[in-house]
């Protein structure tokens, strides 16, 4: 029988995720945030009062197949870049499932169109087809309005983040519940903690459906720390976060990096005030069982290998 796997994050975590998974013979369910508020997503959702499209259309990419892929994915990927038009900084991708929106009624149907033009092995869903828009309140009590002022502060970065919701309230998509309450696993991860894949957590219906489900759940651990959102902080403070907002006790398994990375590409990140997550001893405390590894891909950006993340998902009993 065929393992249901729902991937639950946004942006290049699940991105790379999803590349490996697909080559494995599993039922693959993508599960996106739809919260952004920056760039080409930010501004189709503020002048067309669309969900921002920019994490569907990465997953739509690592999910498509056939031999036309590597045409739509350039297509898909393409920018435009020409100071002055009314189209510079926008996606073709996000155009297109804008447009396809518009035609066929509505983001889910947009979503569903797009998916039969790439030949999608598996599906995606937004988390959530409400209007919302990410707060976070930092540790002095400053408030912070949304997805992009969090993910590039204006703000004094070193800040933490105390705590992180919704406005409005937004409701988990139905089609998505059922895919949760459906998965043999759940896999949760990685990206950036507090705007790709908390938010995802914070909408109603989302830890219920957790919390019911019997698929068993897998967090995946970041490769780099992140100014302004996870600071110096160690694996075991990132998965407790999102233990937190999850509502549950512990994850089944959580994957966790411990291959350590070219010094120069360190001290590149380094520039940005990103730093290799530590694998510390409290990791155990969080889940049931905490899988270790070489999964870093050795080029000059820090990713993932998502060839070997899949396999190990592949292989979970």
């Amino acid at each position: 029988m065929v393992k249901k796997v729902v991937t639950i994050g946004g942006g290049t975590g699940s991105y790379t995720v999803l590349r490996g998974l697909k080559k494995f013979p599993l039922d693959i369910t993508a599960v996106v945030s739809m919260f952004d508020s920056g760039g080409s997503a930010g501004v189709l959702r503020d002048e067309f009062g669309i969900l921002p499209p920019g994490d569907v259309r990465r997953c739509i990419i690592a999910l498509s197949e056939g031999k036309k892929r590597p045409i739509l994915r350039d297509l898909f990927n393409f920018r435009f870049e020409q100071k002055g038009s009314p189209l510079n900084g926008h996606s073709f991708g996000n155009l297109l499932l804008l447009a396809l929106s518009k035609i066929y009624g509505g983001e889910i149907e947009g979503i569903r169109k797009a998916s039969e033009l790439l030949d999608l092995k598996g599906k995606v869903l937004p988390v959530s087809l409400d209007n919302a828009h990410v707060h976070a309140t930092l540790e002095d009590g400053t408030e912070i309005a949304g997805e992009a002022n969090i993910d590039v502060p204006k703000h004094n970065g070193d800040l933490k983040i105390k705590e992180l919701r919704l406005k409005p309230d937004a409701s988990i998509f139905d089609e998505t519940r059922k895919a949760i309450l459906e998965a043999d696993f759940i896999v949760i991860g990685p990206g950036d903690i507090y705007t790709s894949v908390i938010p995802n957590l914070l909408v109603k219906g989302m830890k219920e459906a957790l919390k019911k489900s019997k698929g068993k759940t897998v967090a995946i651990c970041n490769l780099m720390t992140k100014w302004g959102e996870t600071n110096d902080a160690p694996a075991s403070d990132m998965m407790r976060e999102l233990l937190k907002y999850s509502g549950l006790k512990k994850f089944d398994y959580i994957i966790c990096n411990t291959q350590k990375m070219d010094p120069k590409l360190v001290s590149a990140y380094a520039k940005e005030k990103k730093y290799p997550v530590v694998c510390d001893a409290k990791l155990k405390d969080c889940a049931k069982e905490v899988i270790t590894g070489g999964f870093f891909w050795e080029v000059d950006i820090a990713r993932h290998d998502s060839g070997k993340i899949a396999k190990v998902l592949a292989k979970l009993p």
